[in-house]
């Protein structure tokens, strides 16, 4: 199977804004041994800007563009570190690649990209994708990988999107508010009554929310992926979703 994981800030960074180095070892563990299983894997990581604010010891995420851009500049640095360290313990390769949305829009930005992922997982490399925050201006206002996830999903021909968050999955009703809100496992169907439970931001150090998840989710489907959305506190769920048991939130496509 060759599917995109994608980790967003709130799994990567405690809320102190310093790294979760035990959920992140655990995360690089699990993802090895995915790989060693013989599944291609494409890591789609948030977290340059927090862990750029950790790094400066800056409490609360800057407003300005350039502030932005300057936590994020620090951030990507010390999160490759992490990532090449860690797998690296393991026995893997990692690759950094740092893209924009004109290297998905324009065809021959977009080819040369699908051209160097395959070779990568061709050369058994663990591509990690993130949006190029230090030159971006209009996505980072958004700041959503969930999108750019799933764009990578779309045009490298997965058959797996998953979307590790803090929340179990798609609830009928916010949690922590209506005790009574269920978690639906699975969903046929992105119609407008599902596109409703959606909510806003779930983190102070992501932008993200259950809206760019279903908006993915939607993407992926329309190509005939399945997207899985899970709580992410424990890395282990992604052997439970690779396996195909009813954890989180599962999108299904026809067949």
């Amino acid at each position: 199977m060759r599917l995109v994981i994608k980790v967003g800030s709130s799994t990567l960074v405690h809320s102190s804004g310093k790294p979760n180095i035990r959920g992140n070892e655990k995360l690089c563990k699990v993802i090895s041994d995915i790989k060693n299983a013989g599944h291609e894997i494409v890591l789609v990581s948030s977290g340059a800007i927090a862990m750029g604010m950790g790094k400066l010891g800056v409490s609360e995420r800057p407003e300005d563009m350039p502030g932005k851009q300057a936590m994020a500049a620090v951030g990507q640095c010390e999160l490759m570190y992490a990532y090449d360290k860690m797998f690296s313990e393991y026995s893997h390769v990692v690759s950094q690649i740092l893209i924009t949305g004109d290297d998905i829009r324009e065809d021959c930005r977009r080819e040369h990209f699908k051209n160097t992922v395959f070779r990568l997982l061709k050369l058994n490399v663990l591509p990690i994708i993130n949006e190029n925050d230090t030159v971006s201006t209009a996505e980072i206002s958004v700041g959503d990988n969930d999108t750019l996830a799933a764009i990578v999903a779309k045009n490298i021909n997965a058959q797996l999107l998953v979307l590790l968050t803090d929340t179990d999955g798609l609830y009928s009703a916010d949690p922590k508010i209506d005790k009574s809100a269920k978690l639906l496992h699975i969903v046929n169907n992105l119609n407008d009554d599902i596109l409703a439970y959606a909510g806003g931001s779930g983190s102070l150090l992501g932008t993200g929310g259950m809206e760019t998840k279903l908006h993915a989710a939607q993407i992926c489907m329309e190509c005939g992926i399945e997207t899985v959305i899970a709580n992410g506190s424990d890395a282990n769920i992604l052997y439970d979703i690779v396996e195909g048991k009813e954890v989180g939130t599962r999108f299904k496509v026809k067949l």
